[in-house]
């Protein structure tokens, strides 16, 4: 008896030290790093474990996740030997189950009654629609109405005729008209009462299989073997869609500092079906879902092109040999607008693994937030301030006098590729006070961001026509024309300035069309655009004058566009 009761508390133990043990946990979210497009969402679960195999079913796991990307590490002396992601279908229970079904039952049996009764007031309101357009067919076959009979020999008969024909007929045009409002409002109910019916089958007969809502629950299970019992947290992470930010720059310019400050911030939106609740917040300019595929060169063949008129031609000309009679080589034939032909031992076909492409990284930039962080899943954008950075900056005056003549304090803002900008708009204060807007584009510009401040009216700036040397002649076919420009620059205010003058000199792509005798004093310029330049420095209340003057020679036959 001792050995028997022995030998039962042995496999009882047994049962219980092999056995795999299932447990639900709740994850709680810790840590989001927002990218461009996508989101990696950290977080973490404590758990409990036997001696043996344990499943931790994890629970709070976004429904967007991208399966492949989950990680997972454990603290505890425990071996992690799987995770894996599933979608949970929740049944009701018995009790549960009886209940729905015998609910569910009576609205169908409710709504088939009300459907039939539905039915019956149709029917009377299409009768009652039948009579009155009998009615109105015999007023309009009656014999007065056709002009039939002595009606026509009385006026007093005649009008009396057509009174009574307007009165009735436009008394049964109203009833027929409300009859018809009616019938089409009952009929949009029982098309309604008739989808309901249609859906609560469609219930009755899926109860017990899933929960009411149809809603699955995301769970990923970790599977963990313990040499004894143990406890620690689960940590893991995954890729979700639905998130994302987009940036936004505030660009601020104080003239008494004589210094730039941006303003670097995310809007920060997520739909990942978990509330963000005091999280960690990360943002990050990568894109995981851009292709990361270093492009690579294959060989580049150059062959005769064969037309499809000559391939099909071949084809016909085919030997019983199974070989193409044209009049090429065999090497000529090789690649003809993707035709294959058979006679090829020379040149192999390409193989997929010449295709294949390297896999790199690109670089990125991410900003911790040391800050915590509520954001709910509803696709609502968060303002999150990234960074505050003071930028380099020289100031500079620029004019362009023949576009306008005025001069505009321009900001040189250096080194701000190594602020990891992305493109985006900027929103630009002077002072204080907003005064427009500007559009970063790193991927078009170096390490230096020029922006317009606006214009300085203590500056002024004329460009004028010498006429006086301006000058037009004939020469044989020739037309040579003498132009000259005058540029008088005056700086009013108490400090010393630097200004960059812009103009422009005619360039031409026309042989026919000389440009010379070219006068630009100490300006530069640059020989393929035509443009001229002047960087000078003006001393409080100090004004300069600049002279250029070109000639053309043109076609005395033709006009040209000066």
């Amino acid at each position: 008896m001792k050995n028997s009761i022995f030998l039962i508390v042995m496999l009882l133990a047994s049962n219980v030290l092999f056995a795999d043990d299932k447990k639900i946990r709740k994850a709680s979210l810790t840590e989001a790093t927002v990218y461009t497009n996508g989101v990696q969402l950290r977080s973490k679960v404590y758990y409990t474990a036997i001696t043996g195999i344990n499943e931790i079913i994890i629970e709070g796991v976004s429904g967007n996740i991208d399966p492949k990307t989950i990680q997972v590490s454990a603290t505890g002396k425990v071996i992690i030997l799987d995770s894996k992601y599933s979608l949970f279908y929740p049944k009701l229970t018995h009790e549960e189950t009886a209940d729905e079904v015998k609910k569910v039952r009576l609205q169908i049996l409710k709504l088939k009654d009300s459907i039939l009764y539905m039915s019956y007031d149709l029917n009377d309101i299409q009768d009652e629609i039948n009579v009155y357009n009998q009615a109105k067919n015999i007023l309009k076959s009656n014999g007065v109405m056709k002009s039939q009979g002595k009606v026509n020999d009385s006026i007093m008969l005649l009008k009396e005729a057509l009174e009574l024909y307007t009165k009735k007929m436009n008394q049964l045009n109203k009833i027929l008209s409300e009859l018809r409002k009616t019938k089409d409002k009952k009929k949009q109910a029982d098309k309604k009462m008739n989808d309901r019916l249609n859906r609560l089958k469609n219930h009755l007969s899926s109860i017990g299989n899933q929960n009411p809502n149809n809603q699955p629950i995301p769970r990923i299970t970790v599977t963990l073997s313990a040499n004894a019992s143990t406890s620690g947290n689960i940590s893991f992470s995954y890729l979700a869609s639905g998130a994302g930010w987009s940036p936004l720059y505030d660009i601020r310019s104080e003239s008494s500092q004589g210094k730039i400050f941006m303003n670097y911030k995310a809007q920060v939106h997520q739909n990942t079906g978990l509330d963000w609740k005091k999280i960690k917040l990360n943002i990050s300019t990568n894109n995981p879902y851009a292709n990361k595929t270093k492009p690579e060169l294959n060989p580049w063949y150059l062959s005769y092109i064969q037309h499809k008129k000559e391939y099909n031609n071949a084809r016909i000309q085919k030997s019983n040999k199974n070989m193409y009679n044209l009049n090429s080589s065999p090497t000529e034939a090789a690649y003809n607008r993707g035709f294959y032909m058979e006679d090829m031992e020379e040149e192999p076909a390409l193989s997929a693994s010449q295709f294949t492409s390297v896999v790199q990284q690109l670089i990125s930039a991410e900003f911790k937030i040391d800050l915590p962080y509520n954001i709910a899943s509803n696709g609502q954008k968060h303002m999150v301030l990234v960074q505050n950075s003071e930028l380099k900056t020289n100031f500079k005056y620029y004019s362009v006098p023949k576009m306008d003549q005025n001069v505009y304090l321009v900001a040189q803002m250096l080194k701000v590729d190594e602020l990891q900008l992305i493109p985006s708009k900027a929103n630009i204060f002077f002072d204080g006070s907003y005064i427009g807007e500007t559009y970063i584009d790193p991927t078009n510009m170096n390490d230096t961001l020029h922006l317009s401040l606006g214009k300085d009216p203590n500056i002024q700036i004329k460009r004028r026509l010498l006429s006086s040397k301006c000058k037009e002649k004939v020469i044989g076919d020739k037309i040579e024309k003498s132009l000259a420009y005058t540029i008088e620059v005056k700086n009013l205010k108490s400090s010393t300035i630097e200004l960059i003058i812009q103009d422009q000199l005619p360039i031409t792509t026309d042989n026919d069309i000389e440009i010379d005798k070219i006068n630009i004093g100490k300006a530069k310029r640059t020989e393929r655009s035509g443009m001229i330049e002047w960087d000078i420095k003006l001393k409080p209340k100090e004004s300069k004058t600049f002279d250029f003057d070109f000639r053309i020679k043109y076609d005395k036959s033709k006009r040209i566009n000066i």
